[in-house]
């Protein structure tokens, strides 16, 4: 194949046009939680990782397993953790049975804004895919994510 190939063209494309709508949705979503809860897409996303914790065997998550999560690499989301821990909405503990492993947990503070700001969210992205599925170039990726039942294994 070459540069010049269709079927490589096409698939450049097909990744501009998904690229395009996840850039149009993040920034909506982004205005809407700054303005509304003084909350990032990343900061969000993050507390929504942690709510779905739980008490029992694989109920907690690792740094690296939240930094997969919220695709972001350790060291940055060391830092957001670090953000949000400052503003009293996450803490870090120790594992008790293996102390090299720090877990993190949502505190109430953290969940009552998550709470807060998760209307606003789901809004906000309703309000992107609908605004999106107005240009013919987006309209079958928005279908695509709406069809969407949950999140693709890593």
């Amino acid at each position: 194949m070459t540069a010049t190939d269709p079927a490589l063209t096409a698939l450049s494309q097909g990744w501009c046009a998904l690229s395009l709508l996840h850039g149009r949705i993040e920034a909506h979503i982004e205005r809407a939680l700054q303005a509304g809860h003084d909350l990032s897409v990343r900061e969000y996303s993050l507390l929504d990782v942690l709510s779905r914790q739980h008490d029992g065997d694989g109920g907690h998550l690792q740094m690296k397993q939240v930094a997969d999560a919220v695709v972001l690499s350790q060291s940055a989301t060391t830092r957001l953790v670090t953000r949000l821990e400052d503003r009293g909405l996450l803490e870090r503990y120790l594992c008790p049975t293996d102390r090299r492993g720090i877990y993190t947990n949502v505190t109430g503070a953290g969940l009552e804004l998550l709470d807060q700001a998760r209307p606003t969210n789901d809004a906000a992205l309703r309000e992107a895919l609908d605004e999106a599925a107005k240009n013919p170039e987006l309209a079958p990726l928005v279908r695509v994510v709406e069809t969407l039942k949950s999140p693709v294994p890593a």
